[in-house]
């Protein structure tokens, strides 16, 4: 494919199955860390644009998500687990109702580390999350700030989030 860019030629060659397939030998540690990133950046704008079906579609049948009591809550006794397992019907449903009655003020969120195991087959990522919603009908914000620690397993050839803690202050 050819295409002019102010004044200069662009040739884009796509890349065979077999070429793809050298780079990813050559560089499964760097793909699996860019992949990661990716699905941290696909879940930030999901929160970002307010949409249920991204979001459950990041997350693998398995998922579990808990929560300590508040982000000063290090020790997992006070934790809950208000969400239960992964069901796409019923988180799909609380949150198209937090956006119902919150606007979302902000979400900024930077990532602070990636690690992949050696088999290339799990993965965390360090998340430093700073989401403020307001309530539409009383103002009142409801804040999550602090670090997640969001778990990832390879199924198949794709990666998919199967846990994560609530966020915790560390400062």
């Amino acid at each position: 494919m050819h295409f002019q860019l102010e004044h200069h030629e662009v040739s884009i060659v796509p890349l065979s199955s077999r070429r793809l397939g050298i780079f990813r030998k050559m560089n499964p540690r760097k793909l699996a860390l860019d992949e990661i990133q990716s699905i941290v950046d696909a879940e930030t704008n999901a929160w970002n644009n307010l949409d249920a079906d991204a979001l459950v579609a990041l997350f693998h049948p398995d998922m579990v998500w808990v929560w300590p009591a508040d982000a000063q809550s290090h020790d997992p006794e006070t934790w809950v687990m208000p969400m239960g397992r992964f069901n796409a019907d019923r988180w799909k449903s609380d949150w198209n109702r937090l956006f119902q009655d919150f606007t979302l003020a902000h979400n900024h969120r930077t990532t602070v580390r990636i690690e992949v195991s050696d088999q290339l087959d799990g993965a965390f990522a360090v998340v430093d999350v700073d989401t403020l919603w307001v309530n539409k009908h009383d103002q009142s914000n409801f804040h999550w700030q602090g670090r997640a620690c969001k778990v990832y397993v390879k199924v198949e050839d794709r990666w998919l989030f199967i846990h994560q803690t609530g966020l915790l202050r560390y400062h």
